[in-house]
């Protein structure tokens, strides 16, 4: 993967991974509930699970694309429409409210690595997101090194994010600082996903 292909990954996967949600809301939760040590296993947890599910979207988009390039070329065009759809709702969306925490705290149970993998593994729409944007960088001759490169990387910098929002979370008010720039983080996600839609377009 060229550095700037990687370059553009790794930013929507910032993007994605602090643009607030339920996936922080359980981060902060079980870090505010049960310490430090929680908190941090939750965000290792979800990174795991975002991360296993970039690898098995990439490895499946190239054996699409080996098999039947015109499928592909759909998913491709749809996915960029997907990420267009993201894009102005982010722009649009409104600041965030308590049913977002409520709605994380449902997920919440015993073990945070295990909580935190729940939910990045049992949202639909983290698979969803994946092929919209992995099909913008995927291609036939995508390997195991690739795949494990993509893998890596939207993992890692979500597990690195929430891991972050632990360790300052459990030193100070950070959940009133996220909600009030929750606004701005979402039109920044939005013009982001705009233009990667705009780029695939093109």
């Amino acid at each position: 993967m060229e550095f700037s292909n990687w370059l553009a990954l790794a930013t929507i996967c910032v993007v994605g991974a602090i643009s607030p949600g339920p996936s922080l809301a359980v981060v902060m939760r079980n870090t505010i509930k049960g310490g430090q040590g929680h908190g941090v296993l939750t965000a290792l947890g979800h990174g795991t699970g975002v991360g296993l599910y970039a690898l098995l979207t990439a490895l499946g988009l190239a054996l699409i694309i080996a098999n039947n390039p015109l499928l592909f070329t759909g998913i491709r065009y749809g996915g960029a429409a997907f990420l267009a759809w993201l894009g102005v709702k982010a722009l649009l969306a409104k600041p965030n409210t308590q049913d977002e925490a409520d709605a994380g705290q449902q997920m919440a149970g015993r073990q945070g690595a295990f909580e935190g993998f729940m939910v990045a593994f049992l949202n639909p729409q983290l698979a969803i997101f994946f092929v919209a944007l992995f099909s913008q960088f995927v291609d036939a001759d995508t390997n195991w090194q690739q795949s494990g490169i993509m893998m890596l990387t939207a993992g890692g910098i979500d597990a690195l994010w929430y891991v972050l929002v632990a360790l300052v979370l459990s030193r100070g008010p950070v959940l009133a600082w996220l909600n009030a720039k929750s606004v701005w983080l979402d039109r920044v996600s939005g013009l982001v996903l705009l233009a990667l839609a705009f780029k695939v377009v093109l």
